[in-house]
């Protein structure tokens, strides 16, 4: 175990990524030296199979979830086992576990959730997504207190604060995993930073597009948002009991 992050867990959630799994987990033990949990969220093809056979602790879920399910199981899993560091890799290949160490640093400066950015990697946003970005980027900075440009991405790594307020509570629809996440970390006074991270091309199996119900999603997350600048609810403590 690598003594400049102990007790670190990686943990992939997994739906369909029988293709590339075993090619990622063998990158975080490699490089990383942890850990890894893989979150197979329903999937219908060897996903499970081939994250076993590559070294990794697998958890089945009945059906799909979604990646917020996935990963708040996963995030469950790390606290009862106790780790207290934990990074969220993509099981299609596209997060380098290389990069993951600027993530990682960063929660040894006193950071208790960081973000990895793919904006240095020349991520491209069409003309729609590059709006809703810069509206949801503007939205949680002022909240944070912190410039965070890719509020949507899942290349994060998270301190014990972070894994216990997460443990317990972490949104499960689509964007409020990501964008939701840390409005909520910015309630329970949790310490979040974003460094620029290099990103490849998803290294097989198939992309979704969420389409209208992303659209959908969006508005909900807004309304959610909104509704969140106008009443005062008190934060969630990181050590807050259910």
């Amino acid at each position: 175990m690598n003594l400049a992050w102990p007790r670190l867990l990686v943990i992939i959630p997994a739906l369909n990524e029988a293709a590339t799994i075993a090619a990622v987990i063998g990158e975080a033990r490699t490089h990383l030296s942890c850990d890894v949990l893989v979150i197979d969220d329903g999937s219908f093809d060897a996903t499970a199979e081939k994250a076993r056979e590559a070294g990794a602790t697998v958890v089945s879920l009945p059906y799909n979830l979604g990646v917020g399910g996935a990963l708040r199981t996963g995030l469950r899993y790390a606290a009862r086992q106790g780790y207290n560091r934990v990074v969220q890799l993509d099981g299609d290949g596209q997060h380098d576990a290389r990069e993951a160490t600027r993530v990682l640093d960063l929660l040894e400066d006193g950071y208790d959730l960081v973000v990895g950015s793919r904006f240095a990697a020349g991520y491209d946003l069409g003309r729609t997504r590059r709006f809703t970005m810069r509206l949801l980027s503007r939205i949680v900075s002022r909240r944070l207190g912190e410039r965070i440009t890719d509020t949507t991405s899942g290349f994060r790594a998270m301190g014990p604060d972070a894994i216990e307020l997460f443990s317990r509570h972490y949104p499960s629809d689509y964007l409020s995993d990501t964008v939701e996440a840390l409005l909520m970390a910015a309630a329970a006074g949790l310490r979040v930073a974003e460094v620029d991270v290099e990103m490849r091309p998803r290294q097989g199996g198939v992309p979704s597009t969420p389409g209208a119900k992303g659209l959908y999603h969006l508005a909900r997350l807004l309304f959610a948002i909104g509704l969140q600048g106008s009443v005062k609810r008190p934060a969630v403590p990181a050590g807050a009991g259910v």
